[in-house]
């Protein structure tokens, strides 16, 4: 195994990733309870005391539920993100967490934890500073871009040559239009700093499959699905048919999968 994939959960009311090699353990998020990160991580052969780092994407609580709970659980472990995450962190996590707090630039940052190398890149949503990751061993890419109002060109760059890609697809368009959200919650989520559509998902694996041009067949997690305006079902469905009608097909030029709010820990490997 070069690298491992495992998400914990995925969806608008929390989010964990873990990431690992042979010799590495890292998890992207802490937004679910620290006893269930924990519980995952046994399922899986591993526990807190291997994380090395936690690499934070942005303020909101279901990505940092859990941060100075998970803490005590992994006192030896870096949370690793931006100065602006960082400065919403040091009024809400305690002062242990603190001293663990390590800021990197979302400006194509690259840091090397272990054997994996981490690269961070900016994303386009309404936080303090948010930022993404990619992971990288021998050859071999995991890219997990989520909360993002838009795929701009350095996210699309970043991403766009991944082996394994979670991908936002938070929404269905028409179930949040006619849906009981508050208007401008609705403008919020649609605005270039809120959240990926079911068929913005879809055009962009449309424009990755484009420029592989076969070269690979990329494995898709759809993600951070919202529990108000979409379902695994109609996610599926909806890029599915975005990726049809440019004429390409999963199994053949892609294997896609959808991530859920409760996830039992399976490591998919590379």
């Amino acid at each position: 195994m070069t690298l491992g994939f495992s998400a914990f959960a995925s969806s608008s009311s929390g989010n964990c990733y873990y990431i690992k090699s042979e010799k590495t353990s890292l998890l992207v998020d802490v937004g679910i309870s620290a006893s269930k990160i924990a519980g995952d991580l046994a399922a899986l052969g591993d526990q807190p005391s291997s994380i090395s780092a936690v690499f934070l994407t942005h303020e909101h609580t279901d990505h940092v539920k859990s941060v100075s709970a998970f803490h005590k659980k992994a006192p030896q472990a870096w949370f690793i993100a931006s100065e602006g995450t960082a400065q919403h962190l040091e009024t809400r996590a305690a002062e242990a967490v603190r001293e663990k707090l390590v800021t990197v630039s979302p400006e194509n940052c690259d840091l090397m934890l272990g054997d994996i190398l981490v690269h961070s890149f900016r994303l386009s949503h309404d936080a303090a500073e948010p930022m993404a990751y990619t992971f990288e061993r021998e050859g071999k890419k995991i890219a997990i871009v989520t909360d993002t109002g838009c795929v701009t060109e350095e996210i699309y760059a970043a991403m766009k040559d991944a082996d394994l890609l979670v991908l936002e697809a938070n929404h269905e368009e028409n179930i949040l239009l006619y849906g009981r959200y508050p208007y401008p919650v609705k403008r919020r989520i649609l605005s270039d700093v809120g959240h990926l559509s079911n068929v913005a998902a879809g055009n962009c694996l449309v424009r990755i499959l484009q420029d592989l041009s076969g070269k690979k067949v990329p494995r898709v997690f759809l993600a951070h699905l919202s529990r108000e305006n979409n379902t695994p079902q109609q996610a599926f469905l909806t890029v599915r048919n975005v990726l049809e009608e440019a004429d390409f097909y999963i199994g053949k030029d892609i294997y896609m999968d959808v991530l859920g709010p409760e996830q039992e820990p399976v490591l998919t490997e590379l």
